[in-house]
């Protein structure tokens, strides 16, 4: 649905053992902000045709830093292996939008601090980027952490915009709880679906359901409306009157992991036009 409104804040959720009722992310653009970010990204847009460096697939350089509370699987220290799965899973899921992410370097550190009190404009988030983050705008840093604090829990991940780089590199980037990895322990949330929706805001989406049936929506033509955010995979949902049911298999929607399966051709002509507006990345 194509129109401009505020990024839904936290939806409620119910943590037990692992088990979240629905998907949570802390990604949050306010109504000011975001209409500045369109009307500049409308005034400076560059089209693929006057890009010189255009090509069929583009390659992300993917810096991630695992950030631990202790030694153990459990606080926080995930193997390579799950980190090259969670890279395949990414490469599944944008190959059909011509990304390829390739991972340039990992990190590890162990800190109780950043591992248990990271979350969106904490003080424990700024020092751990500052120390951390690698690269330029179009490499991709991602962080694995716990989100223990209560303010934070059952947060699944949150990013930064493709807009948000020019006033403060150092915060760009995607966080995202260690256990929502392939294989990981988030009953529902760990087939490696978080990442795919919180890169899909670091290319420049929204969530499918901005605005509801009437308001706005996610600047993306094909996605139809939704009155609310999915959950588990309810097949046949239609919260609007408008045409269209719910983008339920949409990435940048609540649904389960299993229940997610796609972009719309509306959704990666947006994130090709933001990556080589904002991140110099052509498609």
């Amino acid at each position: 649905m194509y129109n401009i409104v505020t990024l839904l804040l936290l939806a409620p959720v119910l943590l037990v053992e692992c088990a979240f009722a629905i998907r949570t992310c802390g990604t949050t653009i306010s109504d000011d902000k975001m209409l500045a970010q369109e009307a500049h990204f409308q005034a400076n847009q560059i089209p693929r045709q006057f890009s010189r460096n255009a090509t069929a697939v583009a390659t992300v350089n993917v810096f991630w830093h695992v950030v631990s509370q202790d030694s153990t699987l459990e606080g926080g220290n995930i193997p390579d292996s799950q980190i090259a799965d969670q890279i395949a899973v990414l490469n599944e899921d944008y190959a059909p939008s011509g990304l390829q992410f390739v991972l340039k370097e990992t990190t590890r550190t162990t800190n109780w601090y950043w591992f248990n009190e990271v979350g969106p404009d904490s003080p424990a988030q700024t020092q751990m980027k500052q120390q951390l983050r690698q690269g330029g705008a179009a490499d991709f840093n991602v962080y694995t952490v716990g989100f223990v604090d209560s303010q934070f829990a059952g947060l699944l991940g949150y990013s930064t915009f493709p807009a948000d780089y020019a006033s403060n590199p150092t915060e760009d980037g995607s966080v995202i709880l260690f256990s929502s990895l392939p294989g990981g322990s988030t009953e529902n949330f760990n087939e490696g679906k978080t990442l795919t929706h919180e890169t899909g805001h670091w290319v420049g989406l929204y969530h499918t359901f901005m605005g509801g049936c009437t308001g706005a929506g996610d600047m993306v033509d094909d996605t139809p409306p939704e009155a609310s955010p999915a959950s588990g995979c309810p097949t046949g949902r239609d919260t609007c009157s408008s045409p269209g049911v719910d983008p339920i298999n949409n990435y940048m929607d609540y649904s389960d992991d299993s229940c997610m399966t796609q972009f719309t051709p509306g959704q990666s002509t947006r994130m090709a036009d933001q990556l080589r507006t904002y991140r110099g990345i052509d498609i």
